[in-house]
């Protein structure tokens, strides 16, 4: 475990504490979050609901770094109190946080989580951390490394319209200053899906600015959305933003499912029945559209998210092509009442992929759950709708 000294203390005007934002994607579960901005600067897309009632904000960058600090003087702290096991242990916790106030101790247990965690990654907060100005950012990431040379990865979260506008200078700096991965939301490369849900990108754009990251050297990925285009656009949708990533050539492509929680833009289109929102089974097949058309690039697919059906759809293209495609064949050709146990259990956390349903205790349990609940394989795409918004 790599250990640090203790810097000296200082403070900076204006400074009213350690923060974090609201989210981060599931890759970034045990990376250390660093807040650079506050909130989504676009914050229109009809289907999300993270930001909606919150201005955004530019963070000074001098917070930033004071940020950066606290973590870096704590984790020294902790270290420094000789755990054997490499692990925070609560004596240790309870020694390090005596006197300390509110505003300290955010940054301590983003520290304990960091320590806990192996403190290999940072990521980047909120929605669009590259919007700042090129040399702020690559002050923050040289900072970064400064005070945590062994970090192995710094990434953060950038709209495609963003991107597309930074030099190739910039990113080329940004490159070099430590960040080695961004995640963007293309969500849909189809422009009629993408001007629909209010994304503030057209396929074009995506393109430029998926292509002008991997000319950084910097890994890219690429979130995609089963069915966002709804039933009228699903077929579009899987065609067309194939044939983006298809230009692109991302390192991952990361799917998450749509789904409507009741306070977002896009519930009321659906409530009206303007927006027609696919089935199980509809997206099953749209995603296998998708995969299907993907053609000549080496990225890696990833369903990484308690929203999507599927958990086993994962792999490298062009070779696990064929395997993940057998996934959706094998329940697509499930009987009716079958594709039902799975979609509920997949929901309740009975299974997270299809060979679960071998599990005979698992099955019995969602089938009797089928019963009680009055699920029947006609209503129960509109009984998983409302455990979805659960996990939004």
């Amino acid at each position: 475990m790599t250990t640090i000294a203790n810097p000296p203390e200082h403070t900076v005007e204006g400074y009213s504490g350690f923060e974090q934002g609201p989210i981060r994607p599931p890759s970034e579960a045990h990376s250390l979050l660093i807040r650079v901005t506050r909130n989504c600067p676009w914050n229109r897309c009809t289907f999300c609901p993270v930001y909606k009632g919150s201005r955004f904000s530019l963070r000074p960058v001098e917070h930033v770094l004071q940020d950066i600090d606290l973590v870096h003087r704590h984790v020294g702290l902790l270290q420094n109190l000789g755990s054997k096991t490499g692990r925070v242990e609560r004596s240790d916790i309870g020694k390090a946080a005596q006197g300390m106030n509110p505003g300290e101790m955010q940054a301590f247990q983003a520290a304990i989580h960091w320590i806990n965690s192996g403190m290999e990654s940072v990521f980047l907060q909120d929605a669009n951390s590259l919007i700042i100005k090129p040399r702020d950012l690559t002050r923050i990431l040289r900072h970064l490394k400064d005070r945590f040379s062994w970090v192995k990865r710094i990434t953060s979260y950038a709209r495609s319209h963003t991107i597309a506008r930074i030099r190739d200078e910039d990113m080329k700096d940004f490159h070099d200053a430590g960040l080695n991965r961004i995640h963007i939301g293309l969500e849909s490369g189809a422009d009629d899906v993408l001007k629909m849900v209010q994304k503030g990108a057209t396929q074009e754009i995506h393109i430029q600015a998926g292509i002008k990251v991997k000319k950084a050297g910097i890994q890219l990925s690429e979130y995609v959305m089963p069915g966002l285009g709804g039933k009228k656009l699903s077929r579009l949708h899987a065609l067309e933003t194939a044939e983006a990533l298809n230009r692109i050539n991302p390192d991952f492509i990361r799917l998450r499912t749509l789904a409507i929680p009741n306070h977002v833009e896009l519930y009321d289109a659906y409530e009206k029945g303007t927006f027609e929102k696919c089935t199980d089974k509809m997206m099953a097949e749209e995603i296998r559209l998708f995969i299907q058309n993907l053609s000549g690039i080496t990225s890696t697919i990833k369903s990484d998210h308690i929203l999507n059906l599927f958990e086993e759809i994962e792999g490298r293209l062009p070779e696990e092509k064929e395997k993940m495609l057998r996934v959706l064949d094998d329940f697509l050709n499930m009987p009716p009442e079958r594709q039902m146990i799975y979609q509920v259990g997949r929901r309740l956390g009975q299974f997270s992929r299809l060979k679960d349903l071998e599990n005979r205790m698992a099955f019995e349990q969602t089938e009797q759950t089928c019963r009680k609940l009055g699920v029947t394989p006609e209503n129960v795409d509109a009984m998983i709708d409302e455990l979805m918004k659960r996990f939004i």
